[in-house]
């Protein structure tokens, strides 16, 4: 392809993404989505497979995570834009992705930590908004839709997420997740 047709199928795929995007985003919290009995463990394991990460990043769940009734759907699309992020966005020769839970009362606190580049604090509030990355398009692929998606699903649940990084360091996104759907 000449380097003009290859911007075009690039602009087609970002565009096709954004669609898709958006449409996941207008759905939350208005279809019916089937509540079932999940295995955290083995659907993040199947994620992960979905997600196909590079030799480079080592992806690691904790051993004892929940088995409870839920969305599932919603919960393992928190679950693929946290985990696609922390692969997209990480810089180092090896990358680390740990993910882990806990019982905290009614909830369980979910936490995906990588070894990345991180995000400045000064953003933290921006990265949740729809269309906000902080790298140009050009730079690494992305909508701006994959945060908003969480902040809406875990709300819309009862939960409510949060950051933890600076730049250079990593980030820490943690959720909290009804165990009563």
């Amino acid at each position: 392809l000449t380097a003009m047709g290859r911007h075009v199928e690039s602009m087609q795929q970002v565009r096709e993404a954004l669609i898709n995007g958006l449409l996941q985003y207008s759905k939350i919290g208005r279809t019916n989505v089937p509540t079932e009995r999940l295995e955290v463990k083995a659907m993040l394991k199947e994620t992960i497979d979905l997600l196909n990460p590079p030799a480079h990043i080592q992806v690691n769940i904790q051993n004892n995570m929940p088995v409870f009734s839920t969305k599932k759907y919603l919960l393992q699309q928190v679950f693929i834009n946290l985990i696609s992020n922390a692969i997209k966005y990480n810089d180092k020769e090896q990358g680390i992705v740990n993910i882990s839970a806990a019982d905290v009362g009614d909830y369980y606190r979910f936490t995906v930590e990588d070894n990345g580049m991180g995000i400045d604090p000064i953003y933290h509030e921006k990265v949740f908004e729809i269309f906000q990355t902080l790298q140009s398009r050009d730079k690494v692929e992305g909508t701006g839709v994959g945060l908003a998606i969480i902040k809406k699903s875990v709300e819309d649940m009862g939960g409510e997420v949060s950051l933890e990084s600076e730049e250079n360091k990593g980030a820490t996104f943690i959720f909290t997740w009804p165990k009563a759907a």
